[in-house]
């Protein structure tokens, strides 16, 4: 089916081809200065207050939605468009198996599926040229003792189904870092370590069967990152020696790499830089850099002189999150996040048919989540921070749509709470950006409240943008807070380098001011409130209630940190040596004692109800971090509940774990702080007793 921008409100109530079963083949400061800080980091310095939400109640409560619909997901997961626009390859997951499934991107039917094997995870793809996808597939094996996935990097030829591995040595447990993809799908330069006590030396692999791999850049240095120009010309390396990370260059292919830069952690000239092109033949690039206001900005760079030539875009609030360049190189779009997803586009023809077709979604949200190279194809999703939304196939010469799939079939967005956005102060006087979310039908008073703190917890950000845990907790009768506290990112340097040693500190105060807030404009509660989160929100939902069990009634963590110290000593392992360097310096700041901030280690003084859970098989937060929590709380006041998953990981890869953790998480909450009803109860296992 095809129809017009003009009469795309036709294509609304359609079905989508993917939920189709027929397919072949069956993602402290000071006062003064903090009041200043927030002048400079927020744009909305007006407190939000009550009367300013402009809530329409309506009459009735919505009916209690499965949870079920909220761990259900498409079984379409990753999508990429081919660079000619030709085919669309998808990742495809159905009762636990993965295959890659190839469609025709003009009628959207499929065309073949490569089904991998038992244990095998589609861990990324990506296409070289118009005829190969690069894959990365990963499997779980033993290395040294320690149970840990480790990847190879396939390519398959989707013209006569050719697959062949990107020859590595048998005993590393990573097959490379991606580095550089030849426009015509020729060659790719893979960064590999010889062995696991060597640096990253890069290879050439030509993308034939059987091509023996021709190394182009030893392993020097101590470079643990390496980035190719736009012609496949290895030119620069990242290294960390001593607590400093070194910048090294060459103009050319077979010059000698020469320091650069020296970048030390805590210095003036210390800057977030990101490589986003080195141009071919040129000592110059873009990169994001950060400002002298401490902004986010696409600049042209000259990395022969680690200078900035020119500031080609900066936005005057927000922060850029990421850059795309056009065929010629040049600047095509800048993205930024201020309560939402934005994006700035620099062609003067995409541009307006992008706001064309946003306005005619009628949807606050779009974004192109994949494109052809000459932009004349797209695969486009719009939907809010109530509807989960759709994806669709959009022409822009024909100017046709075509949808291609639902990302929650069965739930009907139309019952979902609209999350808004909030301002409030901390203490210190520093402004914090929040979202809260009142249940449909009921008056936003004196509700039970759920305080929700992101993970990270350094550079990350909530915002405005559809979330199944704060659906499914409004749409059992709770408000959901989720305050941006200090050190998260998108509000500029100065917010961020406000979390720096404030981990168990300011960081925490501000969720406490955020519910102060909340009881203070008679929205929720002060004896209802809960914490919830995952990762480093579940170190902060344990946190509250070992800190401050004064204030709150419970808390729920999913895979959260329990033990700093042992924490960061692991990141080194997974993270690596120089990022975790860096997490450490964040987390400790000045004179911070980690084991002051840790939960097991107050765990015996446990006097609130916890739902402690975590996924066995988590290698992110080892389940070690739950496991010490619980043996440490045996003996106290009010033990917790304690769930583990059996393998899940640190983020839901399974409907079925999903939803054992939100029926879990809704008894919890109905058995220690409970909610009116829902009108009707759809889910008995997630009703509220009598």
């Amino acid at each position: 089916m095809k129809v017009t921008i003009g009469i795309l409100a036709l294509l609304l109530g359609s079905a989508s081809p993917l939920q189709s079963q027929d397919a072949p083949e069956k993602d402290a400061q000071e006062q003064a200065t903090a009041i200043a800080l927030a002048e400079h980091s927020a744009p909305n310095l007006r407190i939000t207050r009550l009367d300013d939400l402009q809530l329409e109640v309506e009459a009735e409560r919505p009916s209690a939605i499965p949870t079920e619909h909220f761990a259900a997901r498409s079984a379409y997961r990753s999508f990429s468009m081919s660079p000619d626009g030709v085919h669309i390859a998808i990742k495809r997951v159905v009762d636990g198996e993965t295959a890659l499934l190839l469609l025709d991107a003009a009628t959207q039917q499929p065309l073949k599926i490569f089904k991998l094997g038992e244990d095998q995870r589609l861990d990324w793809f990506r296409w070289a040229g118009n005829e190969k996808l690069i894959t990365s597939i990963s499997t779980m094996g033993n290395y040294y003792g320690i149970p840990i996935r480790t990847n190879r990097l396939f390519v398959r030829n989707i013209v006569n189904n050719a697959t062949w591995m990107l020859d590595v040595d048998d005993d590393l447990y990573l097959g490379g870092d991606l580095i550089h993809v030849a426009t015509d799908g020729s060659f790719a330069l893979v960064a590999v370590q010889r062995n696991e006590r060597s640096q990253l030396s890069v290879y050439r692999y030509d993308l034939v069967p059987d091509a023996e791999r021709e190394r182009v850049v030893n392993a020097q240095r101590a470079i643990s990152s390496w980035y190719a120009d736009t012609g496949g010309t290895v030119r620069l390396g990242i290294a960390w020696r001593n607590g400093r990370q070194r910048i090294y260059y060459r103009s050319k292919d077979g010059d000698d790499f020469e320091l650069a830069d020296v970048w030390e952690p805590g210095d003036d000239d210390t800057r977030y830089w990101n490589i986003i092109q080195i141009a071919e033949d040129s000592d110059q690039g873009y990169v994001l850099e950060e400002g002298s206001n401490g902004r986010v900005g696409v600049r042209l760079f000259d990395y022969s002189t680690g200078e900035v030539i020119d500031t080609f875009y900066e936005h005057p609030q927000w922060d850029i999150d990421h850059l795309w360049l056009d065929r010629d190189g040049s600047p095509l779009a800048a993205f930024y996040t201020d309560d939402r997803d934005q994006v700035v586009w620099f062609n003067d023809e995409i541009g307006p048919l992008y706001q064309e077709l946003k306005d005619a979604l009628g949807l606050e949200q779009m974004n192109i989540v994949s494109r052809s190279r000459e932009n004349d194809r797209m695969l486009v999703w719009a939907g809010s921070e109530s509807d989960p939304g759709a994806l669709y196939v959009f022409s822009t010469e024909e100017l046709t749509l075509d949808l291609l799939g639902n990302y929650r079939p069965e739930l009907d967005f139309e019952q979902l709470a609209r999350p808004m956005p909030v301002r409030y102060r901390a203490r210190d006087g520093l402004m914090i950006s929040a979202y809260l979310t009142v249940p449909r039908g009921m008056e936003p008073s004196n509700l039970p409240l759920v305080v929700m703190p992101h993970g990270g917890p350094f550079g990350v950000r909530d915002k405005l943008t559809y979330n199944d845990e704060v659906q499914l907790l409004a749409n059992r009768g709770y408000a959901v807070l989720q305050p941006n506290f200090r050190g998260s990112g998108g509000f500029g340097e100065e917010f961020y380098d406000a979390g720096r040693g404030q981990v168990g500190r300011g960081m925490q105060d501000d969720i406490d001011d955020a519910m102060d807030w909340a009881v203070g404009e008679g929205i929720a509660d002060a004896r209802r409130v809960c914490v919830v989160g995952g990762s480093y929100g579940g170190f902060a939902a344990l946190w509250a209630v070992l800190r401050n069990p004064e204030r709150y009634r419970c808390a729920a963590s999913w895979a959260g940190v329990t033990h700093w110290d042992r924490m960061l000593s692991y990141d080194r392992r997974y993270l690596g040596r120089n990022s975790a360097l860096d997490l450490r310096e964040r987390v400790e700041g000045e004179n911070a004692d980690l084991n002051e901030y840790s939960p097991v280690n107050h765990a015996a003084t446990l006097s609130r109800p916890v739902l402690l859970a975590h996924g066995n098989e988590d290698r992110r937060v080892p389940v070690s971090q739950f496991r010490m929590f619980r043996d440490a709380s045996l003996n106290a006041p009010v033990p917790p509940q304690v769930l583990l998953i059996e393998g899940e990981g640190h983020s839901f890869s399974e409907k079925e774990n999903e939803q054992e953790w939100y029926d879990r998480l809704i008894e919890f909450l109905n058995e220690h702080n409970p909610a009116d009803p829902p009108s009707q109860s759809a889910n008995t296992s997630a009703s509220i007793p009598g």
